[in-house]
């Protein structure tokens, strides 16, 4: 195993609203509370020693211990829950769709830089605990987001329909899933253990969020890892006094559209606000809540609410209400002792909408870290990028810029004009001195003309080096079919792939591997050599 790494900015995959912030440009700087270094962790940490109760603790421990009644708890697991009870414990939260077998790869390097965070963090600060959460995103309703995942470049598909949050959606008809999936594995151990975690996470569990409760314990346990399904009476209980202050204030959409203005001067916006940004969920619904002429209706239903009559039902029965994007990230944080959220690009991007509105509510805003994205290199795909004299850098070049880099280099004659364009735009600066020194409206004609000479010789060299990679076709070839390999549909595979390809090949080694090279406070794209 070899680990190398190089800054996010060198892959072309991630945004600039995320390279502003890896490099703490004043742009971006109003939109978040403290970096992620030693010092904003330092600031966080006495932050949140101040706001969170004693009384929310021993309610989401409490929680906790029903949430996991039915499973096996390790050690480690126990032991990180009972210290969410003490007041020098916080939690290091990431977060994830309920995708099925796990979905995309990077669903594994979320809770891996979690849990090494954790750890890390554990020895920055001696005298504090920290415990890795994975939050589940049980209440989330797009289906199709999360009903498949992609296995040696097909999918393994869930087909059943739609309705309602997700977490409670029965495991029926996964069964045939399964035998699909099965099919494609073949006998080895680690597709033995592969069909076993499928099995007892999905044919033995009722519902997505118990599902995929047990396979994410399985896999993490011995790490500690607590996992939290926020669909849960008490810890909505919690949350009561924001629910209502949405529903009378609008106060969200209010503080979040004011933010906007302000980002939106140099970032692309990521999410946009409703007027009041909860759902009202049912057995097989997630629908909007809307105020419209005084009244508080349900969407796509004939059910509506008075104020008063709003506000008694979130007292009577909180579980109905239901944060969407923009509310999700404020319940995370009222009802765990949290000073970071990990995430990806997308995410980290809405987060960065949402500071103004936690300070209008008072609850700290926690520290952003971007995860670790990784790409697996194996030791064959290696050879071949050696062979070929392509760094790691270059593997993410836009293909066609890959393939004519690596022509040229290879080209036994000179492809490259930019010499010669160097030279005719210097002797086109000549002729515009001697044209302003006889005829000014000389200087339009030698315009024009260098305008026609220049692009003259930028066709000749598009012809040259269309005509080099048909001649060096061999080379072409190997070099498209060794990127395909590697980045899958010209994306990162970490978006492409799922964990049970590596593991089919590597076994526990691709997660061991994982837990060795993530490194979440280096804020740098790690090649991982296996």
């Amino acid at each position: 195993m070899k680990v190398t790494q190089i800054p996010f900015k060198n892959t072309g995959f991630f945004s600039k609203t995320m390279l502003d912030y890896l490099e703490q440009k004043d742009t971006i700087k109003p939109f978040y509370n403290n970096f992620p270094d030693i010092t904003g962790f330092h600031n966080q940490i006495e932050e949140k020693e101040k706001s969170y109760r004693l009384q929310s603790r021993l309610v989401l421990v409490e929680a906790l211990k029903n949430q996991y009644k039915s499973f096996n708890v390790s050690e480690k697991t126990s032991e990180n829950i009972e210290l969410l009870k003490q007041q020098n414990t916080f939690t290091i939260t990431t977060g994830h769709q309920l995708n099925l077998f796990t979905g995309p790869l990077y669903f594994l390097y979320k809770i891996i830089s979690a849990i090494n965070l954790a750890e890390e963090l554990s020895l920055k600060f001696p005298e504090k605990n920290f415990v890795p959460i994975y939050w589940m995103a049980t209440e989330d309703h797009d289906f199709d987001e999360v009903n498949y995942f992609n296995f040696q470049g097909k999918k393994v598909r869930w087909n059943r329909e739609d309705g309602g949050a997700v977490g409670r959606f029965s495991t029926e008809g996964l069964q045939d899933v399964l035998e699909v999936f099965t099919n494609q594995l073949g006998n080895s151990k680690n597709a033995e253990h592969l069909k076993e975690l499928f099995s007892k996470g999905y044919l033995e569990h009722n519902n997505l969020a118990d599902a995929t409760r047990y396979i994410a314990n399985e896999m993490f346990k011995e790490h500690g890892l607590v996992i939290v399904d926020g669909d849960d009476k008490e810890l909505k209980k919690l949350f009561i006094p924001f629910v209502k202050d949405e529903l009378e204030n609008e106060t969200s959409f209010n503080e979040v559209s004011k933010t906007i203005s302000n980002l939106e001067k140099n970032y692309k916006i990521q999410v946009n606000p409703r007027e009041i940004n909860l759902f009202y969920l049912g057995d097989n619904s997630r629908e909007r809540i809307i105020f419209e002429d005084g009244v508080y209706k349900i969407n796509y239903t004939e059910t509506t609410f008075s104020k008063s009559e709003i506000l008694k039902e979130v007292d009577e029965n909180s579980l109905t209400f239901s944060p969407n994007v923009i509310m999700r990230p404020l319940y995370q944080e009222v009802i765990l002792p949290n000073i970071c959220y990990l995430g990806g690009g997308g995410e980290i991007a809405y987060w960065f909408e949402l500071k103004n509105y936690f300070e209008k509510v008072n609850v700290p805003f926690p520290i952003l870290l971007l995860r670790n994205s990784v790409q697996v290199v194996s030791e064959k795909q290696q050879r071949k990028l050696h062979k070929l004299h392509i760094s790691h850098e270059e593997l993410f070049l836009n293909q066609h810029q890959l393939l004519s880099k690596k022509v040229v280099e290879n080209s036994e004659i000179e492809v490259d004009f930019k010499e010669k364009i160097e030279y005719l735009n210097k002797q086109f600066l000549d002729l515009k001195e001697i044209a302003k020194k006889t005829d000014v409206s000389f200087v339009g004609a030698v315009n024009a003309q260098e305008k026609k000479q220049i692009k003259g010789l930028q066709n000749l060299e598009k012809r040259l080096l269309r005509a080099e990679k048909i001649r060096q076709k061999d080379l072409v070839d190997r070099i498209t079919e060794l990127q395909n390999q590697i980045l899958p549909n010209q994306s990162l595979e970490e978006r492409q792939r799922n964990f049970s390809e590596y593991y089919l090949e590597y076994g526990t080694l691709f997660i061991n591997a994982l837990k060795i090279a993530l490194k979440p406070l280096e804020l740098e794209f790690t090649i991982l050599e296996l």
